[in-house]
């Protein structure tokens, strides 16, 4: 495959490019292009650090679906965690999540982001996280203590996480109990209901709680605490047909 010196000036000044189909048209064909020719991927790299320009992760985007992706790239993929467009945002995600899946320092570079990133990057890092379907001990802690973060958006990712970790201790699940009861957000509260109910918990004060507020005035509220209440209906059903089974 060859690309001469005009083309490859012209894809990769797309890359700065204010319209959005002819910046994607030019990572689509640069793609291929730097896994194949070596040249063009030193002109990436040192475009990736070079300043003055008005995109950096469409470069790293193009480099991270190398075998071996640069550490600066890595590095501006997750600070684009945080970009103002959502379907970037989750670009970069899907494209984190499969390099983490061969990566473990990447994962942990996710985790650290849980804690220390903006809110985008917060929210974006921890459902990478649950994409992922960990099941490891710090992965678990970073989406419990994100609990606490400030912003209730934050919050919800970290819920909605937590919803699929079956390993999660009874220490962990009176901490996701805590924030059903007493979360000042009610979008939280809800996302916390239904992880708890995921995970089958017959916490009798969890129990208590959906029925109040299954009778409550809030419509959504009611909603959530109804599904949650038959989704623990129904888990209770199945465990005590495969304990007759048995």
């Amino acid at each position: 495959m060859e690309l001469d010196d005009q083309q490859t000036a012209a894809l990769i000044a797309d890359l700065d490019h204010h319209d959005k189909p002819t910046l994607r048209a030019a990572v689509d064909q640069l793609i291929p292009l730097a896994a194949e020719l070596p040249r063009l991927r030193e002109i990436l790299n040192h475009r990736l650090v070079e300043a003055g320009h008005r995109n950096y992760w469409p470069v790293a985007y193009i480099l991270g679906h190398l075998p071996q992706p640069p550490a600066a790239a890595i590095e501006s993929l997750l600070d684009a965690l945080g970009h103002r467009e959502p379907d970037i945002r989750w670009a970069i995600a899907l494209l984190l999540i499969r390099i983490a899946k061969q990566d473990t320092n990447l994962v942990d570079s996710l985790i650290q982001l849980c804690a220390r990133g903006t809110v985008s990057q917060k929210r974006m890092a921890l459902y990478s996280l649950r994409d992922l379907t960990l099941s490891d001990a710090v992965s678990s802690a970073a989406l419990l203590n994100a609990l606490g973060d400030p912003d209730a958006t934050v919050r919800v990712a970290a819920t909605i996480g937590l919803r699929l970790r079956p390993e999660l201790n009874d220490a962990g699940k009176n901490i996701l109990l805590q924030t059903y009861l007493k979360d000042t957000d009610a979008k939280v509260r809800n996302a916390a209901a239904i992880a708890l109910a995921n995970l089958g918990t017959p916490d009798q004060e969890f129990v208590t709680a959906l029925r109040k507020n299954r009778d409550g005035e809030d419509e959504q509220t009611r909603k959530v605490a109804i599904a949650a209440l038959d989704l623990l209906e129904k888990r209770g059903s199945a465990s005590s047909g495969s304990a007759s089974d048995r």
